[in-house]
């Protein structure tokens, strides 16, 4: 299991956003959100900002970006939000999570049945990064 600050990955980062949520990683095509500890996160208090500040940053309603939640905190989701991110015209080139626990894969299953997107779930970030970047180049159908 590991953050993105202590990977290799890390160099890459084309900017970074420090929230009390969360960091952010902006990449070129793909985004690395790492939530902090025990946040329950909603559209509400975090994902609305997070949303209009990565359009803002990608200049893009997010078509042409790939979005990794990298669980390396345990912290809870309200899955039935993603309704939010889409009624808003948002979308993703894809979606993925690194779980790093059989535990929490059940978790990821469900926000899948609320994506109307590409959906991966990953054992490592740096599997979940390949997809991405094949995602992000058109090099991998899904």
């Amino acid at each position: 299991m590991g953050k993105v600050k202590d990977s290799i990955f890390y160099q890459d980062a084309i900017h970074e956003i420090n929230y009390p949520f969360g960091d952010y990683y902006l990449f070129d095509g793909f985004v690395i959100a790492e939530v902090h500890e025990d946040v329950i996160f909603t559209w509400k208090n975090h994902g609305k900002k997070v949303t209009e500040d990565l359009t803002h940053l990608y200049d893009s309603d997010g078509r042409n970006v790939v979005f990794i939640t990298n669980r390396v905190n345990t912290y809870s989701v309200k899955p039935a939000d993603w309704i939010y991110f889409f009624k808003q015209s948002y979308t993703l080139k894809g979606y993925a999570v690194v779980s790093y626990s059989n535990s929490r894969y059940p978790s990821a299953l469900l926000e899948k049945l609320f994506m109307k997107t590409k959906f991966r779930s990953f054992k490592t970030l740096q599997s979940a990064i390949e997809w991405a970047r094949g995602i992000s180049d058109g090099r991998m159908a899904s």
